[in-house]
């Protein structure tokens, strides 16, 4: 084998091989953008966590006003704890913790 075929086969290779690596820094770079994607759903999840643990809170809160007000304060406190379960369920219907 001469000289031109050597550096021609070692030519092919190393084009082989700069392609096969070209391929799998792809793939890690796919992984790497999906682990990214994958942590940004989790902290968005999280995230919606809280405030549907905050308004958890706020609506225990209402009720708890609720509970301790008399009956004339009743009525005025209803529509408060109502917007507060409202509130609530719209937080929790739209965190999807899976």
């Amino acid at each position: 084998m001469g000289m031109k075929e050597m550096k021609a086969a070692y030519v092919a290779k190393m084009e082989a091989q700069v392609a096969e690596w070209g391929a799998k820094l792809k793939q890690m770079k796919a992984k790497a953008e999906k682990a990214a994607a994958q942590g940004r759903l989790e902290y968005q999840q999280k995230l919606a966590q809280v405030k549907a643990d905050e308004k958890h809170e706020q609506a225990r809160r209402k009720l708890d006003e609720l509970k301790a007000a008399g009956e004339e304060r009743w009525e005025a406190l209803k529509s408060g704890v109502e917007g507060a379960w409202n509130e609530l369920k719209k937080s929790v219907d739209s965190t999807k913790i899976e």
